[in-house]
C-alpha cells in the first residue's frame, strides 16, 4: 500500500491501473483548493460544492488520458476553471464571494477602530473584485490566492506566459481603478 505521502503521479498511476483507493487520495489532496477557487469564481457555496464534484468527476473520466508532462494540479485547475466559466456563461451573471467570509484578517489587537477599518477595507476590496471580468478574476485568484507561477497559470488557462502576465497586469490595473472609484 502506498503511503499518503506518495506523489500525485504515484497515485495517478495507481488510479489509471484500476486501484479504486487511489483517486480518493487525489481528491483529498486537492478538494480544498478547488472548492476555494470555485467559491470565489461563482459566489455560491452550493454551486462551488456542486462544481467541485463535477470537476473531480470530469477528472476521473479523463484520467486515462492524463499525461505525466502535465502537472496534475494545473490540469485539475484547468478543468475547474472551464467548469466555472461554463456555469457563468449559463447564468450570464458574474458574482464574487465577499472576502470577509474566507479572509483571515490580521489580528489588530485590542483596537476596535483599527479592526473596523480593516473590515471596511476588506468589504470595499470584495465589492471591487465583484466588478472584474471573469478572466481577470480568474488570473488574479490563481496568482494571488493559489500562488501559481505564470507557467502554471498558462497551463490552467491555455495561455502563453506573456498573455498571463499582460492579463494579470490588466486585472490588477482594473482592480485598482475600480477600488479607487469607490473611495470618497
Amino acid at each position: 500500500m502506498l503511503a499518503p505521502e506518495g506523489t500525485d503521479e504515484d497515485w495517478i498511476r495507481r488510479a489509471q491501473t484500476g486501484d479504486r483507493t487511489a483517486f480518493p487520495e487525489l481528491v483529498r489532496r486537492h478538494q480544498t483548493a478547488i472548492y476555494r477557487f470555485l467559491l470565489r469564481m461563482l459566489g455560491s457555496h452550493e454551486d462551488a460544492l456542486e462544481l467541485s464534484q463535477d470537476t473531480f468527476i470530469k477528472a476521473w473520466q479523463a484520467l486515462p488520458q492524463w499525461q505525466p508532462e502535465a502537472q496534475f494540479r494545473t490540469w485539475l485547475f484547468r478543468i475547474a476553471s472551464n467548469t466555472a466559466l461554463d456555469a457563468l456563461r449559463r447564468r450570464k451573471l458574474v458574482e464574487f464571494v465577499p472576502l470577509e467570509e474566507s479572509f483571515d484578517a490580521p489580528d489588530s489587537g485590542p483596537d476596535p477602530e483599527r479592526q473596523a477599518q480593516a473590515t471596511q477595507e476588506v468589504r470595499q476590496l470584495a465589492a471591487s473584485l465583484q466588478k472584474l471580468a471573469p478572466e481577470h478574476r480568474q488570473v488574479l485568484l490563481l496568482r494571488e490566492v493559489e500562488e501559481m507561477s505564470y507557467e502554471e497559470i498558462g497551463h490552467v488557462l491555455a495561455l502563453s506566459e506573456g498573455t498571463v502576465k499582460s492579463r494579470l497586469a490588466r486585472a490588477r490595473a482594473a482592480l485598482i481603478e475600480i477600488h479607487a472609484r469607490r473611495r470618497p
